[in-house]
């Protein structure tokens, strides 16, 4: 089954699983499902094992999955790898479900299981909905769901699907507490994660995260081009042109159409020694940008280094490590305007940051005199097109912009966000890409 050819849809399915028509569902996932995980991350877990346990979830509760339907649900999991719980929830509904009155039962079950104890009706609003398993107490439950767990493994059994192992959703392991796929909700905390308090195997992982993200320019108008169809705006000197070769009547009328080219970005990134715990994953990010968008690189703590060359050859740790091999004031102290104040004196006076996306990844813990650093950010606003400032501090409780570098550069900023996590680092990215 493939889900970009309709001739593949089962005939006997209701034709609503298929479409998004189902306000009230789309609202739930909206509101409460739809936060970003990576299912591209090795967990130690069984992908088939969870889907085969999820499945008999859905039995247990009233919906009989066939083995084959959980065969394409893992199937999509493998080929399409969702990065989002939503494209999760939609690859389930569209091939474990063929009526649409399950839905709310697949609702329940899929809030339990990828987002804890969540009942997704509540969300809906739809007090008369069931509550998700083991909510409410139900004395016919538990065996219901060791008929449907019976059923289930007597089909798998057939179908040669390996059979789930360990404690069932609901029931308890060995210490006594019930048990829930977590690896969806694990991976959803840790993109909520600050990378300060990361472990070095959790930044493992969102490296690996960080490297799948795209960053994606946003496009500005150009030269009028040809347009072979019938566009609203006539080129009148190529319809004069033509008329030339019919006796001056304009037969063949010319249209054309305003083009668009990606808009240049351009990105400065603090390596001094207070952004040490953000520093490789934003060098990551940089590098992302000067591969999948040709963007200009630089680091800087109490000097400027470009450090586009670096990054855009080689793999990925090899040209982080060849990056900071280049910046010999890594890790030390911050001269913010100093840094700025050289790269708008050499290649962003020369047209490098003219009309671009320009994005300063920085604390903003200004060593040298703040107003040097005010003035430099208000010749970078006057060049580029948009200017981002990222401070990952942004996201501490009670967090204030009264350093004096934050201060004196934050009037001249068109956009302020925090990039202390994989979430924060994907909204940024959404800032970048913005239409203009």
């Amino acid at each position: 089954m493939t889900g970009d050819s309709t001739a593949d849809i089962d005939p006997e399915v209701d034709p609503a699983i298929y479409t998004g028509t189902d306000t009230a569902t789309d609202t739930a996932i909206d509101t409460g499902i739809d936060t970003g995980i990576d299912t591209g991350i090795d967990t130690g877990i069984d992908t088939a094992s969870a889907c085969a346990a999820f499945g008999a979830a859905l039995t247990a509760a009233g919906v009989h999955v066939s083995a084959d339907r959980v065969v394409w649900w893992a199937q999509a999991i493998a080929t399409t790898r969702p990065t989002r719980v939503r494209e999760l929830y939609w690859l389930g509904r569209v091939t474990l479900l063929d009526n649409a009155g399950a839905l709310p039962v697949y609702d329940a079950v899929f809030g339990q299981v990828f987002r804890g104890l969540v009942d997704v009706a509540d969300q809906r609003g739809e007090a008369d909905q069931p509550p998700p398993l083991n909510t409410e107490p139900d004395a016919a439950q538990p065996d219901q769901r060791k008929r449907g767990a019976a059923e289930q493994d007597r089909a798998d059994g057939e179908q040669g699907w390996p059979r789930p192992t360990g404690p069932r959703p609901g029931e308890a392991d060995d210490t006594g507490r019930p048990f829930v796929l977590a690896t969806a909700s694990e991976l959803e905390l840790l993109r909520e994660k600050d990378f300060a308090h990361c472990s070095a195997e959790e930044l493992a992982e969102l490296a690996d995260l960080i490297d799948r993200m795209k960053v994606v320019a946003p496009r500005r108008p150009s030269r009028w081009v040809a347009d072979r169809s019938s566009g609203r705006s006539v080129d009148l000197r190529r319809t004069l042109r033509t008329a030339c070769r019919t006796g001056g009547d304009p037969i063949n009328w010319a249209h054309r159409r305003r083009g668009s080219t990606p808009r240049p970005i351009v990105l400065l990134a603090d390596v001094s020694g207070s952004m040490q715990p953000y520093a490789r994953i934003y060098l990551r990010v940089l590098q992302g940008a000067v591969i999948g968008a040709r963007a200009q690189a630089y680091v800087f703590a109490t000097r400027l280094t470009r450090v586009s060359g670096a990054l855009a050859t080689g793999r990925r740790e090899e040209a982080i490590a060849r990056a900071l091999a280049h910046a010999p004031d890594t890790a030390g102290g911050t001269l913010i305007g100093e840094a700025l104040k050289t790269f708008l004196d050499t290649d962003g006076r020369r047209g490098v940051a003219r009309g671009a996306v320009v994005v300063v990844v920085s604390d903003g813990w200004e060593r040298a005199d703040p107003s040097l650093l005010g003035e430099q950010m208000t010749r970078l606003s006057r060049l580029a097109y948009r200017v981002i400032w990222v401070n990952p501090r942004k996201a501490a409780p009670g967090f204030a912009p009264l350093t004096g570098g934050m201060a004196a550069a934050l009037p001249h900023v068109d956009a302020f966000v925090a990039g202390h996590s994989a979430s924060a680092v994907a909204e940024l990215l959404d800032v970048i890409a913005a239409p203009t």
